[in-house]
């Protein structure tokens, strides 16, 4: 397709990173594509692109399913034990933002967790509605962001008697858990409905060894991103509504289909709905024993490089001048499937060690921060790729002794920190006296964007607060350092828009 070799195209680039079988620890699921053949599902991929179509006779209709469509969502209910299921199209976003428009009115109080999705604070926008922040925990070593504590839940509630709904992210982008059970029936004592964002725990019920699942621990409302754990396209997504909240009317299922109908595409995509359609198959086929095949690589994986750390570091104690460097550290927790790596101490940041990575191992992982990089692990992830990645964190500590690098301490997170709104983000986001200033210029000034680093897609201010200086000096350093930040205009972030006057 392309004519001039100095020009890339979409296909281009895609084919090119094909051709370099490059090692996935990123989503989506099925990993390149590797447990569909595995599986022998490539009969039905192999004509997938003739199934591209539209609502005509024998399709049926997303948003008013009657016949295939209505089959399948039936069999994904079934299996995921809900009482009611919806297939998303447009990813998780839409299915977060039609919750939260669903159970709340304008001018309703929302009660957030921090480390929510951008598109929670974007459905706050769409729905005039006004979120709480419930302050999030953060590993100041790592920076892995850990959830919320049950007292500052607790909290949030018993200060906020007229809020309408509560959502928190379960687990969190890097697998952690918390006390979601309790959280839930203390906020349903108070006449809250619970929405969870569970983007990255749609494989929780797989095993017993993994967290319970949110539907499980009592939630009411659960999005799930199919396409990031399980082996969906990406942004095939879903929403399960619990039997109970049905039963006892919490959630009204009118309002959340009528939501959808507004937040969806009117012509999904019949190829992303196959491709839930599979995973909910491979799930209940072969999920289980898929998921016992993963925590055994990744257990075996943990074992030897921990013992790969300790003949390390023995040999250099005896023999090595340089012993300011250890071997990196692995964190494994709740979610055995998510694995994140420190690399400050083999003297590297994150955004170095990706770097290193897929330029010099061809691994690509999910993220990194200024500690180190996040592994997504799924049914599709195969022995040889831990394998590669062991290989290559011995080449990069080795290289690191080498080139005498330094053992770096950590940055200062400024979690603690939650910034004072002093517009909703309605507001803010529609003011039209907005400016641009430097952005050391900008502290104590209202903010008129998000200021969102990505991934994993977490404001760290937003639209209507008041920017704090601490929070500003830590995304600075960050992005000198090779953190992306996305959400403001300008993509150097040298500027930032704010409000100039309310």
């Amino acid at each position: 397709m392309n004519k001039n070799n100095n020009v890339l195209f979409i296909n281009d680039g895609l084919n090119r990173i094909l051709e370099e079988n490059v090692v996935s620890f990123h989503m989506p699921g099925h990993k390149n594509g590797k447990i569909y053949n595995k599986l022998k599902y490539t009969n039905i991929l192999e004509n997938l692109y003739k199934t591209d179509t539209t609502e005509i006779p024998g399709t049926d209709n997303l948003h008013s399913p009657e016949d295939i469509i209505k089959n399948s969502i039936l069999k994904a209910q079934r299996v995921f034990n809900s009482g009611k299921t919806y297939y998303l199209i447009n990813g998780s976003t839409c299915g977060i933002e039609a919750a939260i428009m669903a159970v709340c009115s304008p001018k309703d109080k929302l009660i957030l967790s921090r480390d929510s999705h951008q598109s929670a604070v974007n459905g706050c926008i769409l729905g005039d509605i006004t979120p709480i922040y419930i302050k999030s925990q953060i590993d100041k070593y790592t920076n892995i962001q850990r959830g919320n504590l049950l007292e500052d839940v607790k909290s949030s509630i018993s200060e906020n008697k007229d809020a309408r709904a509560i959502l928190l992210t379960y687990p969190t982008y890097y697998g952690i858990t918390f006390e979601l059970e309790e959280m839930i029936k203390y906020a349903h004592d108070n006449g809250l409905i619970v929405i969870i964002d569970e983007a990255h725990g749609a494989h929780l019920g797989l095993s017993e060894k993994l967290p319970r699942t949110a539907l499980e621990c009592g939630a009411d409302i659960v999005i799930q991103s199919t396409h990031k754990t399980l082996p969906a396209f990406t942004q095939s997504s879903m929403m399960h509504i619990s039997e109970e909240a049905i039963e006892t009317q919490r959630v009204d299922n009118d309002r959340i289909e009528k939501m959808l109908k507004m937040t969806e595409t009117s012509s999904p995509s019949y190829i992303l709905m196959q491709s839930l359609e599979i995973a909910v198959d491979i799930y209940e086929k072969y999920g289980k024993e898929l998921m016992e095949e993963l925590i055994d690589n990744i257990n075996k994986f943990k074992l030897r490089i921990e013992k790969i750390s300790e003949d390390i570091h023995r040999e250099c104690t005896n023999k090595l001048e340089n012993k300011n460097l250890e071997f990196f550290n692995i964190y494994n927790e709740d979610d055995l499937t998510k694995v994140f790596i420190s690399s400050l101490e083999v003297g590297l940041t994150g955004y170095e060690f990706e770097e290193i990575l897929r330029k010099e191992h061809n691994i690509q992982v999910e993220l990194s921060n200024y500690s180190g990089a996040l592994m997504i692990t799924t049914i599709g992830n195969e022995k040889e790729d831990f394998e590669k990645l062991e290989k290559a964190l011995v080449e990069i500590y080795k290289k690191s002794l080498l080139e005498e690098r330094k053992k770096i301490e950590p940055v200062d997170y400024p979690y603690e920190i939650i910034p004072q709104m002093s517009l909703t983000p309605r507001e803010a986001f529609y003011s039209r006296k907005k400016k641009n200033v430097k952005i050391e210029d900008a502290i104590g000034m209202i903010c008129g964007e998000n200021i969102v680093p990505y991934p994993p897609g977490v404001c760290m201010i937003a639209a209507g607060e008041i920017i704090p200086k601490e929070i500003m000096n830590y995304l600075k350093y960050c992005k000198q350092k090779g953190m992306e930040i996305t959400g403001v205009k300008d993509s150097n972030f040298e500027y930032i828009q704010v409000i100039d006057s309310i």
